[in-house]
């Protein structure tokens, strides 16, 4: 007779659990946002493969991240909650960046793609995500505290990107979004 209760009471904690990692709305156009901006990372990369400039541009992070924090009240963040966001964007697409660079030279070029102006045309584009980015961060960050947020990113990281590069550069970017109890 356990058994007869038993096989329910799995199937109902099984409903349960897949209910329980169902993300808000608000995660999936931040997400989409944060992987456009490391699709940036590809165009910014084949600049520095031309340039022969480094990937690391601390001065450049700075402005980025004091921008954005500049602009968190707007969107009623905590700076310290932007600046980190945004260091994590910064080292994702740096680590995309150098991932990159290493298979260029491996393979003794780069891909012959256009290239757009890192100044004039790439920059206005991170300009643009960086609001976006903002804008979503604040209509996700009361979900921030849930305790599945974890569970949310990791299922969606690991099914949103087929290219293991960008998986991984997807899991870095949004490893303290989740805020820690």
């Amino acid at each position: 007779m356990s058994r007869f209760f038993a096989v329910p009471l799995l199937l109902s904690a099984i409903a349960a659990s897949t209910q329980a990692i169902a993300a808000p709305a608000s995660l999936a156009p931040l997400l989409h946002s944060i992987e456009e901006r490391l699709a940036i990372a590809d165009q910014v990369a084949l600049s520095k493969w031309d340039s022969h400039k480094a990937v690391e541009d601390r001065p450049r992070e700075q402005t980025v991240i004091a921008s954005a924090v500049g602009l968190a009240p707007q969107y009623q963040l905590d700076d310290a909650l932007v600046r980190q966001f945004f260091a994590a964007q910064i080292e994702a697409n740096k680590l995309r960046q150098y991932a990159l660079l290493s298979r260029w030279t491996l393979a003794g070029a780069a891909p012959d793609s256009p290239r757009p102006d890192l100044v004039g045309s790439i920059r206005p584009q991170l300009d643009v995500l960086q609001k976006r980015l903002l804008q979503q961060l604040a209509a996700f960050a009361d979900s921030r505290a849930d305790p599945q947020c974890p569970q949310w990113l990791a299922a969606a990281t690991h099914k949103a990107a087929d290219d293991e590069l960008q998986r991984l550069a997807l899991i870095r970017a949004t490893a303290e979004l989740c805020a820690k109890p």
